[in-house]
């Protein structure tokens, strides 16, 4: 049962992306296109979700939408994790001093909610910066400071092997630390790095929306998932036109779905 429910999982996340990804083939309108003529309109033939308030389909909207959120947090969780990667290495490979840096530097940052910090220092930056800006600049927040979560899982897993045989021998043969990390202990360490990576990913897309939705992430008229869940705001357009909801059905669906196929131990070996 599991094993089908991941199957169905995979697929329904190969086939959002894909649509996502060629969005321009499934719909004839741009995200920013504007039929004022049109605004908060229905359901329709030429609008399959209707318009929003400024004459937007919101079908053209919600594809490019998905294709931003589901790039935006796949990168940032990357450079999460290839940060907890690093540090955590070296954490549990050198121990000492740096290794009691290195967590209370974790600690510290685990102390302070996620949310609030990636809020006060997005709303340092300009609030009227161009779209693509405001993309670079939620994933870079994002993955700078979203890896002290998966630091203290490598650290232990690096600690484990810290005085494995093999990585006795490469010291005996003049490995220094910089080399130990990346050719020793980063491939030893891809189980746990991979499940970090997964783990992270439906948490950044989450975090992305809350902050879209406060008008502090990715900014119009660039559409994502957040942004978009600011139009069930207005009652009295939800109410006429139950299509504003999809965003919020794409999102549900797509984070259930990294849950359903979050790698187990036994895949990762």
């Amino acid at each position: 049962m599991q094993k089908r429910l991941r199957m169905i999982a995979s697929f329904l996340l190969c086939g959002i992306f894909l649509l996502a990804i060629a969005a321009e083939l499934f719909t004839p309108y741009s995200y920013a296109q504007q039929f004022r003529e049109f605004p908060n309109a229905a359901p329709s033939e030429l609008h399959p979700l209707g318009t929003d308030g400024l004459g937007r389909d919101l079908f053209s909207r919600l594809l490019y939408g998905t294709r931003v959120s589901l790039v935006l947090a796949p990168a940032a969780a990357l450079l999460s994790t290839l940060i907890a990667g690093a540090l955590g290495g070296a954490a549990g490979l050198l121990g000492g001093w740096c290794e009691r840096a290195i967590l209370a530097i974790a600690d510290l940052s685990l102390a302070s909610p996620l949310l609030f910090v990636l809020i006060a220092l997005r709303a340092m930056l300009p609030l009227n910066v161009a779209p693509l800006v405001s993309v670079i600049a939620t994933f870079l927040i994002l993955g700078l400071l979203g890896w002290p979560s998966s630091l203290r899982v490598i650290w232990a897993a690096t600690r484990s092997i810290r005085n494995s045989d093999f990585l006795l021998l490469a010291r005996s043969t003049g490995c220094g630390p910089v080399r130990l990390i990346f050719r020793q202990i980063f491939p030893n360490l891809r189980p746990a790095l991979f499940a970090q990576f997964w783990v992270s990913i439906p948490v950044f897309i989450l975090t992305e929306a809350t902050l879209s939705m406060l008008g502090l992430g990715v900014s119009e008229p660039m559409p994502s998932w957040g942004n978009l869940l600011r139009g069930l705001e207005d009652f009295s357009a939800v109410s006429s036109n139950p299509g504003r909801f999809a965003p919020l059905v794409m999102l549900t669906l797509v984070v259930i779905c990294f849950q359903i196929i979050l790698p187990s131990q036994e895949d990762l070996g």
